[in-house]
């Protein structure tokens, strides 16, 4: 099977139209055989218990459970001992590790966003670990004369790990602002009240992102006003007034063309933009651009503008379908699927859609027929 179906029947699976579905974690825990392994729904007041199982002789167990959107998970063997995990709908974890050392060593596979958990958290505790010992270190001898070069080497330490994890969270942030595990490194801290992240665009520019792609989940909700909080208690009234403005929300995408002209999405800010999803595979994609012909040829004289982006691996089908379908607008493609476009807007089945402002900021998301139709003629 090719790559292009390969990619949409994950997504259509993974869709499943907002409805929970069901999804599996196996695993397999060296030297925890006949111990019991208990997953629990981590919400922001409470750990909710899921499924248990016991562990075999080998280490294995199954357990299962149901979600319609990502959700964040604790996977307990002990006390202290538990890997956190952001499980969306149809997926099937693998989860591996040993007893002893299991929050530190485990691995898990089956899972895009629970593999950004893991990297985060064993990121963050391997700094935190330095700096906490550096910490101990220059307090033991801050009075001793003789240790005087040795505290100054434990502070310029002390100071490149704190700065280096911080540019990697912040940069981690911005490249993952549709991604719920952007939201869990957006909670790490130094220290109460000493949060890592102090990028406030990249924390607004997240906070917005998720907002739009789940504004009825009441988790989702709560997590953004707790982002707001973080932005409050760090930067005060000055960060409360830019979290109000109009902001991008909507994250840059670079694409080739058909003729190989590599194609800014933001290039595009000063117009209303429809960014549309599609495959040449696909039959309703190719019956929705027969309306987005119409609609284009209404509306490009009014500051409209398509960037349309084939999910697709044949260049010469994706060529021949532009001609066919009369797309006379932007049209960009990898062919190797435009996965890192489908993951930063959280694209799950095509066709898919995100209306955008003229600043880029997301005013609606997947628009058909009537409903896009009657926005356009609203705002243009």
């Amino acid at each position: 099977m090719n790559k292009i179906l390969v990619l949409l029947t994950i997504v259509l699976l993974t869709a499943a139209c907002g409805k929970k579905t069901n999804f599996t974690i196996t695993g397999k825990i060296d030297g925890a055989a006949g111990k019991t392994v208990y997953l629990n729904h981590l919400t922001l007041t409470a750990l909710l218990p899921v499924d248990s199982a016991k562990l075999n002789k080998a280490g294995e167990f199954k357990m299962k459970g149901r979600v319609s959107e990502p959700t964040y998970f604790l996977l307990n063997l002990s006390d202290g001992n538990f890997a956190t995990l952001l499980v969306d709908s149809a997926e099937n974890l693998t989860i591996t590790g040993s007893y002893n050392r299991f929050a530190s060593d485990y691995t898990v596979k089956g899972s895009d966003n629970s593999s950004k958990v893991r990297e985060l958290t064993l990121k963050f505790t391997a700094a935190k670990s330095k700096t906490d010992s550096l910490q101990k270190l220059f307090q033991k001898h801050r009075n001793d004369a003789l240790f005087t070069p040795e505290r100054t080497k434990w502070n310029n330490e002390y100071t490149k790990q704190v700065t280096d994890y911080t540019i990697y969270l912040n940069d981690f942030v911005k490249r993952n602002p549709f991604s719920m595990a952007s939201v869990y490194a957006l909670y790490q801290k130094w220290g109460e009240n000493n949060y890592v992240a102090n990028d406030f665009q990249a924390m607004k520019t997240a906070a917005s992102a998720l907002y739009a792609v789940y504004p009825k989940n009441d988790q989702v909700k709560a997590l953004y006003n707790n982002a707001l909080t973080i932005i409050r208690e760090q930067k005060n009234a000055r960060l409360n007034d830019l979290m109000s403005q109009s902001a991008v929300n909507s994250p840059n995408i670079k694409l080739p063309d058909v003729s190989g002209i590599t194609r800014d999405l933001w290039s595009l800010h000063g117009k209303n933009v429809l960014l549309q999803f599609w495959s040449v595979k696909d039959r309703t994609s190719r019956i929705q651009n027969q309306v987005l012909v119409e609609l284009y040829a209404k509306y490009k004289n009014r500051g409209f503008e398509i960037y349309m982006v084939s999910i697709d691996d044949d260049k010469a089908a994706w060529s021949a379908a532009i001609a066919e379908d009369r797309l006379t607008w932007i049209n960009v493609g990898d062919m190797k699927g435009s996965t890192s476009a489908l993951i930063n807007y959280n694209i799950h089945s095509v066709p898919a859609n995100y209306l955008l402002d003229k600043e880029g900021k997301i005013i609606a998301k997947n628009l058909r027929g009537p409903e896009l139709t009657s926005m356009l003629a609203k705002i243009l």
